[in-house]
């Protein structure tokens, strides 16, 4: 079976729900740590607004609640798409690079990140944001959480900041891959779980099993399709990626030119 597709996200879901999981929403977790078989399936709406459609109807027709991090850009920020995964029962947050957008200027950053909130809580009470990598730009969005403080915004929580991984086992599909650290540049954490997985069936027969953590932060992006024509040219596309990634933190010229593409691609919609 194709990996990545809605297919093999529905065996995933699955496994879950026939393991005795829980899913929840990120902050329904954060309100309510309890100590029991819970799953938080976390999507970044980096691009592709269209398949997290998809993705949160399936996961509506087998009653499961996931949490959506939606872009300000014009691939992620499609009010239709997110009108309807508010209407299917998920939770909706910021996916905030206003640092990185800002270029290192802390209060127009803010002050982006203040509109933005704003925009988004016109869809749904928005009370948890997550950090976009930019992983081109040398700012951490991430760091304006370093001189401002989470509730004055009204919010509970950051998964990079608000989560205990060493009890908490997080699990991400970067790269199109699920042990793609090697590639990631912030979508990192520092974890004690010693538990590593290539393939989606390699973690539905770990479930099946009964050697999944009970507990688990899954991030999976808005790649996943049944498109044939749309998942090769996405495996291909990352394979490509990941390869200039690797490169270009070892080559200067790589990385400059890496990033002026980076940067026309997710031109912000104003």
């Amino acid at each position: 079976m194709r990996d990545f597709t809605l297919k093999a996200y529905r065996s995933l879901l699955e496994a879950f729900l026939q393991a005795g999981y829980r899913f929840l929403t990120f902050e329904e977790f954060l309100e309510h740590p309890e100590e029991c078989k819970a799953i938080v399936m976390r999507h970044d709406v980096d691009e592709l607004a269209w398949n997290a459609l998809k993705m949160a109807q399936l996961e509506h027709g087998l009653g499961v609640r996931a949490t959506y991090y939606f872009r300000i850009v014009k691939q992620s920020n499609v009010p239709e798409v997110i009108r309807q995964v508010v209407e299917l029962g998920h939770e909706v947050g910021y996916h905030y690079e206003d640092l990185a957008l800002a270029e290192g200027d802390e209060e127009k950053a803010m002050a982006s990140f203040e509109k933005n909130l704003a925009y988004f809580r016109t869809y749904y009470p928005v009370r948890t944001v997550c950090m976009h990598g930019s992983s081109t730009s040398k700012y951490d969005n991430r760091l304006l959480w370093k001189s401002h403080w989470l509730p004055d915004y009204g919010l509970i929580g950051e998964p990079y900041l608000s989560v205990d991984f060493n009890k908490v086992y997080y699990l991400t599909d970067t790269g199109y891959a699920w042990d793609g650290e090697k590639i990631a540049v912030r979508d990192v954490v520092k974890t004690g779980f010693d538990l590593s997985f290539h393939t989606t069936k390699q973690i539905v027969d770990c479930v099946g099993r009964g050697q999944f953590p009970d507990q688990a932060l899954i991030l999976a992006h808005t790649l996943w399709t049944d498109r044939p024509f749309q998942w090769y040219w996405l495996h291909v596309r990352e394979y490509i990626r990941n390869n200039i990634k690797h490169f270009a933190r070892n080559n200067k010229t790589v990385a400059v030119v890496y990033e002026k593409a980076v940067n026309w691609y997710w031109k912000k919609k104003h």
